[in-house]
């Protein structure tokens, strides 16, 4: 079974996306095993701060590596991590392949990154991975670490009803899924293309491959380059 740990200081974010859906599921299965940890649990403060000003120039609130450092140490007495990832908006691309081999791993831990971001020395001394879920920043990383977990767990054996169903997504083979259609096969006047209800696998196939690599190459050229 698979174990993801989250450590945030804003767990309530989490507690929704990753308890519902294929992810709930998945859980409930015995699947996969997603640990939720407050930060805020692991600071001396008496106030439960966990951030502070950065030092030097600039405006705001900065992760102290005090508090985090006490969370992973904990974490990494009861289980060795394969990774210890943190979401930053500078981070390497979370792709589709990414989440492919993180879905072979066994223990991961994503640290959520919030306000300004978190003392360097944690990136430098206690991360192996960094990814970005795209060129925009949000509030914090909870929102990253539950798509980026959502992409996992989906990949996982049981996870999702077909087993088939995840090679079919989009960007699995580099390209962008080809249009779907489902019943009824005519409306308003506006029919699903017969080729799909001619029963012809080997057709069907061929086709939606030409309308992949169609959709493809108007929505995301880029792809068929890499």
């Amino acid at each position: 079974m698979m174990r993801i740990d989250i450590i945030t200081c804003c767990p309530e974010l989490l507690e929704s996306p990753l308890n519902y859906s294929i992810v709930g599921r998945a859980r409930q299965k015995g699947l996969v095993e997603i640990g939720i940890h407050n930060l805020r649990d692991y600071t001396t403060n008496k106030h439960r701060k966990v951030d502070d000003y950065a030092f030097g120039f600039g405006a705001g609130m900065v992760l102290q590596i005090e508090p985090i450092d006490r969370c992973i140490t904990h974490l990494k007495k009861e289980r060795d991590y394969d990774e210890i990832i943190f979401t930053a908006p500078d981070g390497e691309q979370f792709t589709q392949s990414v989440a492919n081999t993180l879905s072979l791993k066994q223990n991961i831990m994503i640290l959520c990154g919030h306000y300004k971001g978190v003392d360097q020395r944690v990136r430098d001394h206690f991360i192996t991975k960094e990814y970005s879920i795209g060129d925009y920043v949000l509030t914090g990383g909870e929102m990253p670490a539950a798509i980026m977990t959502d992409a996992i767990v989906r990949l996982l054996p049981g996870a999702l009803g077909d087993e088939t169903s995840a090679l079919n997504d989009s960007f699995q083979d580099g390209l962008l899924e080809a249009g779907v259609y489902t019943r009824p096969a005519e409306y308003k006047g506006w029919r699903v293309p017969d080729i799909l209800l001619s029963g012809h696998q080997a057709k069907i196939e061929a086709y939606l491959l030409e309308q992949s690599i169609a959709h493809t190459q108007e929505r995301r050229p880029d792809l068929l380059n890499e």
